[in-house]
């Protein structure tokens, strides 16, 4: 019924979990997974799991085409060769939790959606994982509200690569992943797509059903976010300023040092209500914080990274304006040129 897809370079230290995960669905016919001239031990991993994997499907690529991304030309190659009424794209560094198929299905069929995508736990063990992934999902929740991508007669439009569930005739439909060829969030521009062409879409971030760890290092952190951030905001330098100002708390710093300059007759010495003003502001952001990581099913503990969250989210997202306007970003070994939004 389903055929699972999982692109994979450079993927050693996260493949066979993400492999036997998927496999263990029964709902999963076969998983096919696509090397994209991997020089690590992907390879090798893939040819040990293919002796006791029976549903395993193992593809490579060839030259990366001309106004490609890798990631769409290995799922492309991949959705090829599927043979189920289903294709569910997923990433290499994903764990899909008992069940996590068949909660699909029954979501597309309650909901009567083409699409089904969900927005996976996260699992994070560094401090630059806490402070910075939680703060970069709250701040996307704010601008892709899961009611609106599931109301049909909306525009709003969203996806999430990590667990992206199509079904083949919509996906052949609207032309599959050449019709994004090029877009760095594929996820994105293929929901679009889908909604455009009247079909519907079901996204959301279910508990015990998929978890992912996106990324293994700081520097790999930053470059994927860095990469991302500026198309997800909007892909326009207004959209970063706007995001800037909302994000943290610039605006409300002007307001209340606006007011405390107005108010103040000298009878308070700039010395004593500076302190007084900053503490405020931090207790104010601490506080929008918890209750946005709450909303979004992260531990309310995680607040205590707010102050390390606010400045890695303003220099990533600097830096993906920067990246962006400059004409490349790189990925996994790759150059593409930016195309700002989807």
């Amino acid at each position: 019924m389903i055929s699972a897809i999982i692109p994979a370079r450079n993927e050693e230290g996260s493949i066979a979990r993400a492999v036997e995960s998927v496999a263990a669905q029964a709902e999963v016919g076969e998983v096919i997974v696509v090397n994209d001239q991997s020089t690590d031990r992907t390879g090798a991993i893939l040819a040990e799991l293919e002796l006791r994997v029976p549903k395993l499907k193992i593809l490579g690529t060839n030259d990366l085409p001309t106004g490609w991304t890798g990631k769409n030309y290995a799922v492309s190659i991949g959705a090829a060769a599927a043979t189920g009424d289903w294709l569910l794209f997923t990433d290499a560094d994903t764990y899909h939790l008992p069940g996590a198929a068949r909660r699909a299905l029954a979501d597309a069929s309650e909901h009567d959606a083409a699409l089904v995508s969900y927005s996976p736990e996260q699992e994070m063990e560094s401090f630059g994982e806490r402070a910075l992934i939680p703060f970069v999902f709250c701040r996307l929740a704010a601008h892709y509200s899961f009611a609106r991508v599931n109301d049909p007669a909306l525009p709003d439009a969203a996806a999430n690569g990590q667990f992206l569930m199509l079904r083949r005739d919509a996906y052949d439909a609207i032309g599959g992943h050449a019709s994004v060829a090029g877009q760095i969030l594929e996820d994105v521009a293929l929901a679009r797509r889908v909604k455009q062409a009247g079909y519907s879409i079901y996204f959301t971030a279910p508990i015990g059903v998929v978890r992912t760890r996106m990324y293994r290092s700081f520097g790999a952190t930053w470059q994927g976010w860095t990469k991302n951030l500026y198309p997800l905001v909007g892909g326009k330098p207004g959209s970063v300023v706007l995001e800037l100002i909302e994000a943290t708390p610039l605006l409300e710093a002007l307001l209340l040092f606006s007011a405390a300059l107005y108010m103040n007759d000298g009878s308070v010495p700039w010395t004593h209500l500076a302190p007084a003003l900053v503490a405020g502001l931090l207790l104010y952001g601490h506080l929008r914080y918890a209750i946005a990581l709450r909303r979004n099913l992260f531990p309310i503990s995680y607040v205590q990274y707010y102050a390390a969250g606010v400045c890695l989210y303003s220099a990533a997202l600097i830096t993906s304006w920067w990246k962006n306007a400059h004409g490349a970003v790189a990925w996994k070994g790759r150059e593409y040129p930016a195309k700002g939004t989807p």
